[in-house]
Formats: structure tokens, sequence, C-alpha cells
């Protein structure tokens, strides 16, 4: 797929946010623990998705009630839906010098499209050493999902079906979206915003 950049500046996707704050000293105290400065880019990116990926638990699959947003909420108690942990991912790569942005899929609830929709997030992340963006998503592993971090092909959680008005969005924005922010800032029970409340596009 032919990703289109929002900001042709790499610097936007550096950018300390609300969401990405990754100043606070429980992200930067995390990333000490996970780098060091013999590490390749494309190294601290692999270590930082495994964390995210399998150390951060998503909110559905352990059916958690707790809504997390910003990234130093989500490190604190350790779970978030997929918007969640992506903010998280990009805050790590981001204090690290590693540009990442967000991109986002429209994918069915379930198993019919009956059933509805939701916008499922990501994350794209630019490796200077390879002169292009990867995307990886680190919603989690469990039994049908096998999301991997790899720079030749992309081996994401989601395959979307265009037939059933799927939707991959090749945008990689360098803020997360507004209606991913909304979402998480109004409601308090993940298990209910998730069931009935996800933007369904974007």
């Amino acid at each position: 797929m032919n990703l289109i950049c929002e900001s042709e500046k790499l610097d936007n996707y550096l950018l300390e946010l609300n969401e990405v704050n990754y100043s606070n000293p429980i992200i930067k105290k995390k990333a000490v623990e996970l780098f060091n400065s013999s590490q390749t880019e494309i190294e601290k990116a692999k270590i930082a998705f495994d964390f995210v990926r399998d150390e951060i638990s998503h909110s559905w699959d352990i059916q958690s009630k707790d809504v997390s947003c910003n990234a130093s909420e989500v490190l604190k108690i350790k779970e978030g839906i997929c918007y969640a942990k992506s903010h998280l991912l990009a805050s790590l790569l981001r204090l690290e010098g590693i540009p990442t942005g967000f991109c986002y899929q429209r994918l069915m609830l379930s198993d019919i499209p009956e059933k509805g929709y939701c916008i499922h997030a990501l994350n794209a992340i630019y490796f200077k050493s390879l002169n292009k963006w990867i995307r990886v998503d680190a919603r989690g592993n469990k039994k049908g999902i096998n999301a991997q971090f790899s720079i030749e092909e992309e081996k994401l959680a989601f395959r979307v079906s265009e037939e059933f008005d799927e939707k991959d969005y090749p945008v990689i924005y360098t803020k997360p979206h507004p209606k991913i922010v909304s979402v998480l800032k109004e409601h308090t029970n993940a298990l209910e915003m998730y069931k009935y409340h996800l933007p369904s596009s974007l």
C-alpha cells in the first residue's frame, strides 16, 4: 500500500503531545530500561514494539474496564486498547528520536458487516537507514492474531477485506486522530466503549 505522510517534515513525527507525553518520568525510566546507545534504530523499534505488544495488555482481551489514553497512563496501568497502545509505542520511539506516526484501519467489529464497524489504530515508523516507513501493529497477539515486527513485509494484526467495506487508511498522521482522542476522553468503561462507542470511520 502507498502510504501518504500528513506532513513532509519528519520533525512533526517527533513532537511531544498530550497523548505522547514522553517527558513524563515513567516513560523516561522505561526507555532507560529498554534502550542503550549501542542499539540501532531498527533494534530499538523492535524492542519497543515487542514491549508494547506483549507487556501491555489489550483491555478487551483481559476484559478490563479501565480506560487509558496518554502514554504515561498506559504504561502505569500496563493496559489499554489499540488506540492507547499506539500512543505508548509512539512515545517510546519519539523519545529516542525515531519518527513515529499513527495509522488507522476500518474493520468489522465481528464476523459480519451487520454487526458494525470500528476504527483500529496502529503505528508507522520511519527508518532513516532504510529511507522508508514501516507499519507495525502492537495491539497484542492472541488466537487468530499474530502481528510481528518486520522491515520486509507487513505482518499486521488484521488484513482488511475490501469486499466487506473494510479499509486501510493510507495517511500517516503526526497526531492521534481527534475522533480517537475524543472517545478515550469521553468514556470511563473500556468494555462499554469498545462494544458500542468506537468510531466507525475517520
